[in-house]
């Protein structure tokens, strides 16, 4: 037992000198952001109740939710369950909790070889010394020798190179859980634009064939009226023009639909044709809510998933200088094996069987002081990169906030003019209508009025579908909700079976980890 007492002191002591001992290389700190007091600078607009934001935070619920639309709820909830890429993300995070758990698991002592071995030895009787020594009882001429042990190398983490290690995949995990929800935040908003576009097109194509449908009319009246001797063939011609036109815009937007329809079909990772039932009910467009919620700049630092991706990014690499400053310094290592030697197994593990071989250690690469110290400069720089690109993600972040705040206001205001437009464009048509049959308008009037009122709804249909659109990027710059809905687990059933079928991955399939981090 005194082997082992002797290898307690020696843990002990490693373990005063780990606690004790300084980690080289720099703390991380979360780098400073630049600053936008308001939104609505760079546009020059006044964001405020009177256009329809609040700079109060809103409620914890899915943004979506505001357009109190079924349908668009539904599509977003199965993609949460079954898109391919959301999955790959969820995997890669599975993936960097497997990789902390190699680098916290350097921490401790390594086993390098476990060994056992039997042995039997005959010495021949037939030599005459072996047998003249046997007789005398100085030698046996059959020896059996069992042995088992262990052999094990630990190094002693004085200047704390692997404890920076396991920093840098503690952050490296955040950073895979914030990219999980940059995903989330991406497919929400994909699925609502998508939904909109699809919105949009439905409305487009019925109103080129309302609008066919009532110059279809036109063209009638105008031929009969050829026939009563009270039309020219000219306006026969006009009408047939303008009739067939219209009829030409239907077969494109049947393509875009179908296209949409596809798009879609995509970003719930099922195969093409099934979304046309889908959307063969009512096509209008979801309601846009009186009032959006905005909260303040400041909101959205800390609700974006991409800049809490570049922040634990930037934190990754700063572990790793400490790393490589690491190797400046000796390495203090412990090696040795312990194990049991015996002349029968049934001896193995008495008390006079322990064997045991200590070999503290260490290693100092001084003559590649050059290189080590270049390895420092570079894992700084790239330190200095990754603080470079937070700041940059934090000025692009601001910069499509204000984008999609000023598509959604000014796309407002020119809906609000453009329904004006339609509203004169129908009373245009019905009254150069009557005034063609009264003989006191010409027919080029008629066909002016009904172009009018085609491009006055198709212009109101885009405008409408834009305000819709820019809400949603206004949603998605802001962080795409203010609580991510990350779904069990992060992957699917399907996909955690299959994972399991292959690897033995215990509890962490089971209990995965959370966005905080926390298995």
């Amino acid at each position: 037992m005194s082997v082992f007492r002797h290898l307690g002191l020696v843990v002990s002591l490693a373990g005063a000198a780990l606690l004790s001992g300084c980690m080289v290389g720099p703390d991380f700190e979360r780098p400073e952001a630049p600053v936008l007091d308001s939104w609505g600078k760079g546009a020059n607009l006044s964001v405020d109740h009177r256009t329809g934001f609040t700079t109060r935070s809103a409620a914890s619920v899915p943004w979506w939710h505001v357009f109190k639309d079924e349908a668009l709820n539904g599509l977003i909830a199965e993609a949460y369950r079954q898109n391919v890429e959301l999955q790959a993300a969820g995997v890669r995070v599975y993936q960097a909790r497997a990789q902390l758990g190699i680098a916290r698991g350097e921490l401790f002592p390594q086993v390098q070889q476990l060994k056992g071995n039997s042995e039997n030895i005959r010495f021949s009787t037939q030599d005459p010394i072996i047998r003249d020594l046997e007789r005398a009882g100085l030698v046996d001429s059959h020896i059996s020798r069992v042995s088992a042990g262990f052999d094990a190398a630990w190094e002693i983490d004085i200047w704390g190179k692997i404890r920076r290690d396991v920093q840098s995949a503690k952050a490296n995990l955040n950073a895979n859980l914030a990219s999980y929800d940059d995903a989330l935040v991406t497919l929400t908003g994909d699925i609502a634009a998508t939904y909109v576009t699809i919105r949009e097109l439905q409305q487009l194509a019925a109103s080129s064939r309302k609008n066919a449908a009532l110059q279809k009319k036109s063209l009638n009246l105008t031929q009969l009226r050829l026939e009563n001797g009270v039309a020219s063939q000219l306006d026969v011609h006009e009408a047939t023009v303008l009739y067939n036109n219209t009829l030409a815009a239907i077969p494109g937007y049947e393509a875009e639909l179908a296209q949409a329809y596809n798009a879609m079909s995509v970003l719930l990772s099922e195969p093409p044709g099934k979304m046309k039932a889908r959307f063969s009910g009512r096509s209008g467009f979801p309601r846009v809510p009186a009032e959006v919620a905005i909260g303040v700049p400041a909101d959205m630092l800390r609700r974006r998933p991409d800049i809490r991706q570049a922040e634990y990014i930037a934190g990754a690499q700063s572990a790793q200088i400490g790393v490589a400053k690491a190797d400046l310094f000796p390495a203090f290592t412990i090696s040795g094996a312990i194990g049991v030697r015996a002349d029968d197994f049934s001896n193995l593990f008495t008390g006079g069987a322990t064997t045991a071989l200590f070999n503290p250690g260490f290693s100092w690469n001084f003559l590649n002081y050059g290189r080590i110290r270049n390895n420092v400069r570079v894992q700084d720089a790239k330190f200095q990169e990754a603080l470079l690109t937070y700041e940059n993600t934090v000025l692009s972040a601001y910069a499509e906030v204000e984008n999609a705040l000023t598509g959604f206001l000014r796309s407002k205001q020119q809906a609000l003019y453009l329904r004006r437009s339609l509203r004169a464009a129908r009373s245009s048509v019905g009254e150069v209508e009557a005034q063609y049959e009264d003989g006191t308008a010409s027919y080029n009037r008629v066909v002016d009025a009904q172009k009018s009122l085609l491009v006055a709804e198709e212009r109101l249909i885009a405008a409408e579908a834009n305000v819709l659109t820019n809400l949603v990027a206004v949603y998605k710059g802001l962080g795409g909700g203010w609580a991510p809905e990350n779904v069990r687990g992060l992957i699917s059933d399907e996909t955690r079976a299959q994972m399991a079928d292959r690897t033995r991955w215990g509890q962490l399939l089971d209990n995965p980890v959370g966005p905080s981090g926390k298995s």
